[in-house]
């Protein structure tokens, strides 16, 4: 009698937890939350952060300067398949999420982090390998940027702000 209660007792507590994975897991299978918008780490349970320098995953751009209003292609490559992810483009002087995102790939959405569309993140959670944007730039000048990204590879697993190589601003308006 006794052990078929601590089966019962097994069972329900497998049953609860595995409840609570898949809620926690559903809420971020569609994107990253708001408040991953500063520093752009998953709020995942027991999440493990790897280091940001890795082997498999970077951020190229398409010119390495840039004038105020000039659209910036940015590609996301990746030797491994991963579920999510947060890109942004941030100043170098000062940390701050700048311009926004125009062209954007089948999966992805954007995200309003402190302007319509500063921030674009996963919107499902199939995998992924390469990635194309499109980001403009504000009319004013805001000085040289770089671009972020923190890759989901698996709901445990993920690196935090990946970045590419600065693109240096160039002229006035």
């Amino acid at each position: 009698m006794e052990d078929v209660r601590r089966a019962h007792i097994a069972i329900i507590g497998w049953a609860c937890t595995t409840l609570c994975l898949v809620s926690y897991a559903a809420a971020f299978s569609h994107g990253a939350s708001l408040s991953a918008c500063t520093d752009m780490m998953p709020r995942h349970l027991r999440a493990q952060l790897h280091s940001s320098s890795n082997d498999y995953v970077t951020v190229h751009t398409n010119m390495s300067f840039y004038f105020p209003g000039d659209k910036v292609s940015v590609t996301v490559r990746s030797t491994q398949d991963f579920m999510g992810f947060l890109l942004q483009a941030r100043k170098v002087s000062n940390d701050e999420i700048a311009g926004t995102f125009v062209f954007i790939p089948p999966g992805s959405k954007l995200l309003t982090c402190f302007e319509d569309g500063d921030a674009v993140t996963h919107s499902d959670k199939s995998l992924k390998r390469n990635l194309s944007f499109v980001w403009k730039a504000p009319d004013q000048p805001i000085g040289d940027i770089k671009f972020f990204i923190s890759v989901v590879q698996s709901y445990f697993v993920y690196w935090a702000k990946i970045e590419s190589a600065i693109v240096a601003q160039r002229g006035q308006n």
